[in-house]
């Protein structure tokens, strides 16, 4: 019992640990207010992802510390798209501001970046990682055509979707750490999946206060549910079942990604610590009947740092 409260004590105090870090000027570096700048990028990013994706941030902690800055670069530019979907309301506003990203993207991989903190940074990662353009411009488009605000036509779709966005920042957390293996690719992509698609799920009910509704359209048909019945929270069976169809393929992609675990480099299996949160709440949702809306689903699991860091000391997912 002793080594287990240790063991959480230093979880606990991961976050605080790692901000107090100074990120580490490069050796061309001679004046202070270049160096100031840099850890006031680098320190933006992790305020960025601590604050609007907290799950990941423990994630990116409890990687190697030479992996921090580029992977915290690579999480804010992901924020940063999904914050454009929730803060406006014009689609040709979200537009306009998805196409600063599209253009700051080219000039990143022209070694022009403009002076903003995530450009900065992801400049600096794409730089020293070598990471693929293909992977952003994958989550750029896809973000992109997800501002028409329409559900999903299908699971297939929200596969897919989640395929190009999830998966491919696992393909640049992979590149990040220096892993080019096609186990861990294929594992990512599965994983990637089923992180996605149970994000759909968690977000269901914050999204229909908003009276949006994003699941797919086929199991919603197959069910009888009406995008009605989504936005008033109706608590019936046959919404229960739409949910139980979605967590069904989210967690048949988890355990496919598993079965693959052997063949997968040990030094990857920090990529995958995501897979925990995801597993977490298909566990809970169905101990609560997969009603989407009970209460207990909307409560942080404050058990989370410790369960990462035991899930990474076990090098498994």
């Amino acid at each position: 019992m002793a080594a287990q409260m240790n063991l959480f004590r230093s979880v606990r105090q991961l976050p605080a640990l790692f901000t107090t870090q100074k990120l580490s000027p490069c050796a061309s570096c001679v004046h202070r207010s270049a160096s100031t700048t840099r850890q006031s990028h680098g320190q933006y990013c992790m305020d960025l992802v601590r604050k609007h994706d907290y799950e990941n941030y423990l994630c990116v902690l409890l990687l190697p510390s030479t992996a921090h800055q580029a992977a915290f670069a690579v999480r804010a530019f992901n924020v940063e798209l999904a914050l454009v979907r929730d803060s406006v309301t014009d689609k040709n506003i979200g537009k306009m501001r998805m196409q600063f990203w599209k253009d700051t993207l080219s000039d990143i991989y022209r070694e022009i970046p403009p002076q903003q903190p995530v450009a900065q940074e992801l400049a600096k990662a794409v730089d020293s990682c070598g990471l693929t353009k293909r992977w952003f411009s994958r989550i750029l488009d896809n973000r992109i055509e997800n501002l028409d605000d329409q559900p999903h036509r299908n699971l297939s779709a929200l596969e897919d979707y989640s395929e190009q966005t999830v998966s491919s920042v696992l393909y640049l957390t992979l590149e990040i750490l220096g892993i080019k293996d096609v186990h861990a690719d294929h594992a990512a992509s599965h994983i990637g999946k089923a992180i996605g698609i149970c994000t759909a799920l968690r977000a269901a009910p914050y999204l229909a206060n908003r009276r949006r509704v994003f699941l797919p359209m086929d199991v919603m048909i197959q069910c009888g549910v009406s995008q009605e019945d989504i936005v008033r929270g109706n608590q019936d069976q046959k919404v229960k079942d739409v949910m139980y169809e979605i967590a069904s393929l989210s967690h048949s992609h988890l355990e496919k990604a598993r079965s693959l675990k052997k063949d997968v480099p040990r030094k990857a299996m920090s990529a995958f610590l995501p897979a925990l949160s995801c597993d977490s709440y298909l566990k809970r949702i169905q101990k609560a009947d997969f009603n989407v809306f009970d209460s207990s689903l909307h409560q942080r699991d404050t058990l989370l740092p410790l369960h990462l860091l035991l899930q990474k000391l076990r090098r498994t997912f």
